[in-house]
């Protein structure tokens, strides 16, 4: 078992399981919170992220598979992609993807899932397809607002980590994007992307 990464709420691993290689995710303890409502919230959001992961595929999302789940030590076993990071790859190929990240985003808000955690590291390429993965804050929500969040977070990405090429790549996942969602919905959205950024520090044109 080889520790890949160090989360703030969970461990992952590299095993392998039934001859193939996957991922094991575990929750961490946290001992600042009471025993009983931290198992509590371990399990519910290891559930959760369970069924969202499979939940998606019904609309055509790429994701892991799920292979196995223990509520009770808060762990999920799931495929391995070993394909390559979005957010490793040259500049050119992540504007090109851009438009293809904002059609993945835009299938699941129209189906009622926010992803809470999206980066360009939770995409990735694996034979010319672009997996969404790390559903571990997404929840079911039909809000714009909670929609207005996951697209804040992209952007705020985008601006810091691909300073470069944010521009180019921020409107070709919105063209991705709108073509999912619709027009009314995209314009709704992205004014409350405006919303939030006016009350806070992150103040810049859509």
């Amino acid at each position: 078992m080889k520790l890949i990464k160090k989360g703030a709420e969970a461990d992952i691993y590299q095993i392998t399981w039934n001859n193939n290689n996957a991922i094991f995710k575990i929750r961490k303890i946290k001992n600042y919170r009471n025993s009983l409502l931290d198992s509590k919230i371990r399990k519910q959001r290891t559930l959760k992220e369970s069924q969202i992961l499979s939940q998606v595929k019904s609309f055509g999302i790429p994701t892991p598979l799920v292979y196995f789940v223990n509520l009770k030590k808060s762990l999920i076993i799931m495929q391995e992609i070993p394909g390559k990071p979005v957010n490793d790859l040259s500049e050119s190929k992540i504007v090109e993807l851009s438009k293809e990240i904002g059609k993945l985003v835009g299938l699941l808000h129209k189906n009622g899932v926010m992803h809470g955690d999206l980066t360009t590291s939770n995409f990735i390429l694996f034979q010319n397809t672009v997996y969404v993965i790390d559903f571990g804050l997404s929840q079911n929500s039909i809000k714009p607002e909670d929609h207005a969040v996951d697209l804040r977070l992209i952007k705020e990405i985008l601006n810091s980590a691909h300073a470069k090429i944010m521009e180019p790549a921020w409107k070709n996942f919105l063209i991705g994007y709108k073509s999912i969602v619709g027009n009314a919905n995209y314009v709704k959205i992205t004014k409350l992307v405006l919303d939030i950024e006016s009350r806070g520090r992150y103040a810049a044109v859509v």
